[in-house]
């Protein structure tokens, strides 16, 4: 019965659509009595005991061609009013029906990370595929994430990162990256220093009850390319091991401190993966892990149980994607070995066999703004990281715009080419 109802939701008036699939039916009648006629079968056979059997031939082609000429302009018209009004410029449909062909039938990539690194690195897989799954850290202890964790006891996980990758998935990306980062000023006090995009997340997951559906419906809503998941839904804290033999807890802590890091570790230590998260690593083409913070975005997704052996027993090309700079506080003076060498010693298991390395210096004045803040370019030490096993691959991919960061573009074709 609902979808009798549903099929007649069709017939209301103002749709523009009921002339044409009446016309269009008519089209198809015609087409069949052309083709009747234009046989000799059954009509055919009547007319031809008043004329001739040509001349029912002969009207039966013509019916035949009128019909075919009706279906056409019918059905062009239905198809044009039902996309006007999905897409408002209805030549752009083609293109768009081409793109999606293109990219759903493209490469299985999982990026893990977090950060701004992360969500840049998604805007140029986009455009190479749709089958796109990213893991996102959700640890974030500071910042608008963290209040909303402190003063909503219902929201366990951090949506920081997560709203950052939803948005550079997004179809209309650049809006959608301002309405999600739009950050409310001092003058409300209530809702100062929140992003709206925080804010949108928490709010579906206290009416959905769940984190991972209130992540699946702003996905939804905003009809990203891919999918944006969490590595586990379990309540979790970063914690870290300093080495002056210093503990402590928390992510904006740890990002804090400027005591080297010998190691973090999870708290509680054994939560439960995301099962979808461990089917997207199985079924990949390609895993990426990086680029992103080290110990507070890359490793705590490899923390997690499940996550380091499937990516180790998967049989997709596995990448690394090395920072540009160091981050002051947590990889202060550290060559990308270092980096390599930091995440041998938290993850038993080879999750990665490429490491993607920057080899252009940022300019002068960039670098110069940089390290009056701490931080410093990534030597891109290419024979450390070969002695020790892995296949480097370096090249230009820094986008000039004033600030140090890789090229969406460009990383990514680098990444596709390997896969390929």
């Amino acid at each position: 019965m609902t979808a009798y109802r549903r099929a007649l939701r069709w017939l209301q008036p103002g749709l523009g659509v009921k002339r044409w699939v009446l016309l269009l039916l008519l089209g198809l009648a015609l087409v069949g009595l052309g083709a009747l006629l234009s046989f000799n079968l059954l009509l055919g056979e009547i007319i031809a005991s008043v004329g001739s059997t040509d001349q029912a031939a002969r009207v039966g082609l013509l019916v035949l061609l009128v019909g075919i000429i009706v279906v056409a302009v019918s059905f062009v018209a239905v198809v044009r009013n039902i996309a006007r009004a999905l897409l408002p410029d209805e030549t752009q449909l083609v293109d768009r029906m081409w793109q999606q062909r293109r990219l759903g039938s493209g490469l299985r990539i999982v990026a893990l990370g977090g950060g701004t690194g992360l969500s840049s690195l998604l805007r140029g897989l986009k455009a190479f595929s749709t089958n796109l799954t990213a893991v996102v850290v959700v640890s974030d202890d500071g910042g608008s994430s963290g209040r909303l964790r402190k003063e909503l006891p219902s929201l366990t996980l951090a949506p920081g990162d997560i709203r950052n990758c939803i948005a550079a998935l997004a179809d209309e990306e650049p809006l959608m990256t301002q309405l999600l980062q739009y950050r409310f000023d001092e003058e409300a006090p209530e809702l100062g220093g929140h992003s709206l995009g925080n804010l949108l997340i928490a709010a579906l997951e206290h009416i959905t009850g769940d984190f991972e559906e209130a992540i699946r419906e702003t996905s939804r809503v905003l009809a990203i390319r891919g999918k944006v998941l969490p590595p586990t839904l379990d309540s979790v804290r970063l914690c870290a091991r300093l080495k002056d033999g210093r503990q402590i807890t928390g992510e904006s802590s740890i990002s804090q401190s400027r005591s080297p890091i010998d190691y973090v570790y999870l708290d509680p230590p054994n939560v439960a993966p995301l099962p979808e998260v461990l089917e997207a690593l199985a079924a990949a083409d390609l895993i990426v892990i990086g680029p992103g913070s080290l110990y507070t975005s890359l490793v705590p997704n490899l923390l997690v149980p499940g996550i380091a052996e499937t990516i180790a027993a998967s049989s997709a090309v596995r990448a690394y994607v090395c920072n540009i700079m160091t981050q002051p506080g947590e990889t202060d003076m550290m060559y990308a070995v270092d980096h390599i060498q930091a995440l041998l010693r938290h993850v038993e298991v080879p999750v990665f066999e490429y490491v993607v390395l920057n080899d252009q210096r940022p300019r002068p004045e960039v670098m110069a703004r940089y390290a009056a803040s701490g931080a410093e370019f990534i030597i891109p030490d290419v024979r450390p990281i070969a002695k020790l096993g892995y296949i480097p691959v370096h090249s230009a991919m820094l986008l000039q715009d004033g600030f140090v960061r890789h090229d969406p573009e460009k990383l990514a074709q680098v990444l596709v080419e390997l896969a390929r």
